[in-house]
């Protein structure tokens, strides 16, 4: 999952880590607001969150081009481990993914 400042950024990450083949599917949230610590300051700010399906194996793949394309200094990168998923979803991620 990323985080970015605008819909734009937001679609043009998720088309470009689809097209890239280093994520299946990418969903996009509509604006959260983040409160944060920033250079010694406590900002607020309206982001789009962009959540990526990818399989294991292209997790290191998704991350470099994530941090290529981001346009933030410290772009937010997290992973949140899959435990358990239905087997013709996993095999697609990871078919689309291959």
């Amino acid at each position: 999952m990323t985080t970015t400042d605008s819909a734009e950024k937001a679609e043009t990450l998720a088309r470009g880590a689809v097209e890239a083949r280093v994520a299946a599917c990418a969903q996009i949230s509509a604006p959260v607001t983040s409160v944060y610590r920033w250079e010694q300051a406590i900002e607020t700010a309206q982001e789009w969150q962009v959540l990526f399906k990818t399989a294991a194996a292209r997790y290191e793949a998704l991350e470099a081009y994530l941090v290529a394309a981001h346009d933030y200094d410290t772009p937010e990168i997290i992973a949140t481990p899959v435990t358990r998923g239905g087997a013709g979803y996993l095999a697609w991620v990871a078919e689309e993914t291959s």
